[in-house]
């Protein structure tokens, strides 16, 4: 793993937890990935590394001899490979792509690993652990001789530890048409550190920290590696997308990324150690890019746990045999800006309290109209979000006033499956108000469609949160936006919308 930031916890010792009951989740036909096989193929990079110089880093014999290994198992087993080369720091370095046969070419899921070390070691925790485990899951996928719907791919990178340089390379080699290809990356950098936690990268922004969620898509990628360590009773918590590994130039060409991650110099916390067990105060992995990464750095159940996950997410997403109940396709709690687009068609003719995405402040002229609490932290969508002098100062006025949601690519959706938008909204008016006035939420695909309308009345509505559910199942497969509007029809009347929460999910 390229090291770009330091995670910080507390020190504090805790006992090893007891295991917890296994949830019911639905699971994909997905194989039991042999750890011993995972290991034997660590066992072959650690050799490489003790043959060539201690290490199989970029620009070193280690690192080729470290492609060819993998590009032999892959070459016998079925695959059609490709090593990509590129330059970086005045030396050679090399990518290694893997194709299996059949699946939609225009639908690909692409699953990678960095295969270099740091010059310091041999790199077998980072990330032998990640490349390992994906070639014995692409082997099992030759044994089985697996029919994917999805094109398969998988992808070993070089020279990460330097900045992400061998899938900066591939991914800006590729079209923009083979890029929009790519409808899914999943990425395993470290999945066998010795004091692990269970990271997987932040889909969705349920954290609310960082860098916000990754392009529409990547919630449903946590989900899905979520809802397998959920059916074996392991808790899970996000990790942001940081920058630190190879996600980082997918989710920037705007593919779906996700993945898991055990955790590197940062510290287990005394919950995190309670909860998984290991030694709080201390490193996931001591030997983080030092000598000591070797084979004795691993923690086997980890590596076994992990994966069994990889294995899963491949057989779920390239198969599509099974939709994991629930899965998240979009989320947005607008707690972090996301790309809303105020007056996108330029034809809004509101003078005042245009959408935003802000804190809002609270008014109210007899009833509660704009509302200062949101349903979740402290930020919404909602029109005009001061107070102002009176509570008529920043409402709607002069007409329609709307904000559209960045592009979401709806999956396709297996017969029987359904797509559901949900979220929380409210309207509030004056007895000045009509009919004519209103909320409304629309989705913008192939077609525009209007999903949900309140409209207003004569009388005084109190703004107050409510929740609205409505079928998306009409535009599966298609990229829509959500267009979110309010209008004010008369001069007089006071108009004030919310809306917060917004979510997308499969099931």
């Amino acid at each position: 793993m390229f090291a770009a930031a330091v995670l910080v916890a507390t020190a504090v010792q805790a006992p090893v937890p007891a295991s917890a009951a296994p949830a019911k989740i639905l699971l994909a036909a997905a194989p039991n990935i042999s750890v011993t096989n995972v290991k034997a193929h660590l066992s072959q990079l650690q050799g490489i590394a003790t043959a060539n110089g201690g290490n199989r880093a970029h620009g070193r014999p280690g690192y080729l001899a470290s492609v060819n290994y993998v590009k032999g198992q892959l070459d016998a087993a079925g695959y059609t490979t490709v090593v990509q080369s590129f330059t970086y720091n005045g030396a050679t370095g090399y990518n290694l792509i893997a194709d299996w046969p059949g699946g939609d070419p225009n639908d690909v899921l692409m699953v990678g690993a960095h295969l270099d070390s740091v010059t310091a070691g041999p790199g077998i925790n980072d990330n032998g652990s990640g490349s390992s485990a994906n070639l014995e899951v692409a082997l099992e996928v030759s044994r089985q001789a697996l029919s994917t719907t999805r094109h398969l791919r998988f992808g070993w990178w070089g020279a990460e530890e330097l900045g992400l340089r061998g899938s900066t390379a591939y991914v800006n080699s590729l079209p923009a048409a083979e890029k929009a290809k790519i409808k899914a990356y999943l990425n395993f950098d470290m999945v066998g550190s010795p004091n692990p936690g269970y990271f997987l990268y932040d889909g969705d922004n349920s954290d609310g920290v960082g860098s916000g969620p990754g392009p529409a898509g990547s919630a449903a990628l946590e989900q899905t590696l979520k809802d397998y360590f959920t059916s074996i009773g392991v808790p899970t918590e996000g990790t942001d997308f940081d920058g630190r590994s190879d996600y980082g130039p997918f989710i920037s060409a705007g593919i779906p990324a996700g993945g898991i991650f055990t955790g590197a110099e940062g510290r287990k916390t005394a919950a995190q150690a309670t909860k998984w067990g290991g030694t709080s105060g201390t490193a996931f992995d001591v030997c983080y890019h030092r000598a000591c990464d070797t084979t004795a750095n691993i923690d086997d159940t980890a590596l076994d746990r992990n994966s069994d996950a990889i294995a899963y997410a491949v057989w779920t997403l390239a198969t599509g045999t099974t939709t994991p109940p629930g899965s998240t396709v979009y989320s947005d709690t607008f707690e972090t800006a996301t790309g809303w687009t105020v007056n996108p068609s330029g034809t809004d003719t509101a003078t005042a309290g245009a959408f935003e995405r802000a804190d809002p402040a609270a008014t109210s002229s007899g009833v509660a109209l704009q509302l200062g609490t949101t349903v979740s932290g402290s930020f919404d969508l909602v029109t005009g979000a001061a107070a102002g002098s009176s509570a008529g100062t920043y409402d709607v006025d002069g007409g329609i006033t709307s904000i559209r949601s960045p592009a979401i690519t709806l999956p396709a959706v297996p017969s029987g499956g359904t797509l559901t938008l949900t979220f929380s909204w409210y309207l509030a008016h004056l007895n000045n108000a009509t009919s004519a006035d209103f909320v409304r939420v629309r989705i913008v695909g192939t077609t525009t469609t209007t999903v949900f309308t309140q409209a207003g009345a004569a009388s005084n509505r109190a703004g107050a949160w409510a929740a609205a559910s409505v079928s998306l199942t009409a535009f599966a497969g298609q990229s829509i936006r959500i267009l979110v509007e309010a209008n004010d029809s008369g001069t007089a009347s006071l108009v004030e919308a919310g809306v917060d929460d917004v979510k997308i999910t499969q099931s």
